[in-house]
Parts: C-alpha cells; structure tokens; sequence
C-alpha cells in the first residue's frame, strides 16, 4: 500500500495502476474518501470497494472547510497510523493524505455551491457545511478520478447533495451508498462517539430507538409523517442530556418534507448528546409500489 500526500505523485501512481492490467480497458477505480478516525463502518465501504473494483483509494483528510468557527475542527479526532493500518489490512492500493495547503492552496476562492438541498436537515443546522463537503469532495473527484465512489448511508444528507452535485457536473463517476453500520446495540458507528462519556453512550441509544419506534409505526400501517415526527421527537427527548437538533421526514432525493410516507421516506434525526453533535436516519420502503429510490430521477 502507497500512502501519498502530493497531489501529482499521486496522479501518476494512478496512471500506472490503471495501465499495469492485460484487460482492453483500464481497470475502473474504487474511492472511499473520509477523515480518518476509521471504524467498521469506514471498514465495510472499503470491502465494497475492494468488491467492485480493481484499484482502491482512501483518502484521509480533515476537511478545515466544512466546520464552523465554534464546532470540533482542532480536536476532531486524527489516527492517521492506525488508519492506514486498517487500511492496508483490507487491501487498499493507495491512501491519499494531503496537507490544507495542498488542498487549498493561498488564494484558493473557487467554491461548490449545491444549492437548495444544501440547506436543508445538517445544512440547515451548520450554515456553510454542505459548501465545504461539495468542495472538497469536488477537488477528490477530480484528483482521483473514480469511477465508484463509496459513502455511508449515515450520512444521508451529504449524500443526496453529493449525489446532485454529481448529476448537475456531469462527473463520471457513480456514487455507491452502503449501509450504516451499527454496535450490537444499535447506535450507529461514527468517530465522534469516542466523545462521548459511559452515560453520554447510554442516552445516544435514543437516536436509534426513535427511528425504530416510527419504524415499526409505518410498518403498522400509520403514513402520516406528522405521526411519525411525534413519535421521534418524544423518543428522543426521553434523554435527559439529549438536546434535539432536528427531527425529520424527507425526501431521500431532495430533503424536503413529506406529508405521507406510502411511497418511501427518509426518516433523519440529529440530536446533542452532551456536547457531542450525532446523526442517525433510516429508510422506509413504499407500500404502494411508487417507490422514492435516492439517485434516481423523478418521472
């Protein structure tokens, strides 16, 4: 496994990779692109990766851009010699770890603005995060040039804006989401649960419980969203140091609200456990047949 930090160095690995194969065509390009502090669920988009195509890259890269003055930018977790441990064990060709600078070099001013769906559910809530997400991962695309890209299911938001950003650009390139991946006790894996104290850990359950509870409330028959916003909300306040951010049932393509959840739903919650900010979401599948599929264009 190379792992490389210069943009160009890395271009050129990429092109002796691509060329080293007896196949017609270049062999296609896996890219799983993260900020280190790596977990199974980082694990399991790597596998998928490793599954479809015949050269994989991760970067590791923590994106200045995509955090606001006040949130976790200088403490966020960095492991860099543990992740590319990880890495290597699950076969990865190249890690790509760039410097700040590298990325945004002095007098960088050229922005990704995806707009409308950027300022909805954490857009909304982190004014300025989906720019700094369209940004970078624009500037990875465009470095790597993958032809599958991997992405969390977690990550919901980020990925429908991603997914149009993709789709306006025309970037060759498709994104494939893979599932969260959960502890044995529900809570969705994210690096930012290191934060959290025994106690905190307890009260994060209520994120995965909310979405369950309206879960198994559709799977009852109830379509109204407002139902199922009610039942979330109270869940999630159930956790004395829980502090709601959002509650929400969306479109999966567009995040915007949806009255009725018969023809699929995203269900999206965010909430402050302690001062630790988490996110957590579920799908619902159509009950009529007029399924809502992320990434698909409506008819």
């Amino acid at each position: 496994m190379q792992i490389l930090s210069d943009i160009s160095e890395l271009r050129t690995v990429l092109r002796t990779l691509r060329a080293t194969d007896d196949r017609p065509t270049p062999r296609s390009v896996g890219f799983v692109p993260t900020m280190g502090a790596l977990h199974d669920g980082h694990r399991s988009l790597v596998r998928a990766a490793r599954q479809h195509c015949g050269i994989v890259v991760a970067s590791i890269f923590v994106n200045p851009r995509q955090f606001a003055p006040h949130e976790d930018f200088s403490r966020y977790p960095r492991t860099l010699a543990e992740d590319c441990q990880m890495l290597e064990a699950e076969g990865v060709d190249v890690v790509f770890t760039p410097t700040a600078e590298a990325m945004y070099p002095p007098g960088a001013a050229a922005f990704v603005d995806v707009e409308e769906v950027s300022d909805r559910l954490d857009g909304a809530s982190r004014p300025g995060h989906f720019r700094g997400v369209a940004t970078v991962v624009a500037k990875l695309f465009h470095i790597v040039q993958p032809e599958l890209a991997f992405f969390g299911q977690k990550d919901a938001a980020q990925v429908a804006v991603l997914r149009k950003m993709v789709r306006d650009l025309d970037f060759p390139l498709e994104i494939i989401v893979c599932p969260t991946v959960r502890e044995p006790d529900g809570l969705a894996m994210s690096s930012r649960n290191r934060y959290l104290s025994t106690e905190e850990r307890r009260q994060a359950l209520s994120l995965s419980r909310a979405l369950q509870a309206a879960q198994m409330q559709a799977a009852s028959g109830e379509h109204r969203a407002s139902a199922l916003l009610q039942t979330m909300r109270a869940t999630l306040q159930e956790g004395p140091s829980a502090r709601v951010d959002y509650v929400a049932v969306v479109d999966p393509d567009t995040l915007l609200p949806l009255d009725d959840v018969a023809s699929g739903a995203l269900l999206a919650v965010a909430s402050y456990v302690g001062s630790t900010r988490l996110i957590d979401n579920a799908l619902l599948a159509s009950t009529t047949g007029n399924t809502v599929v992320p990434g698909k264009k409506k008819s």
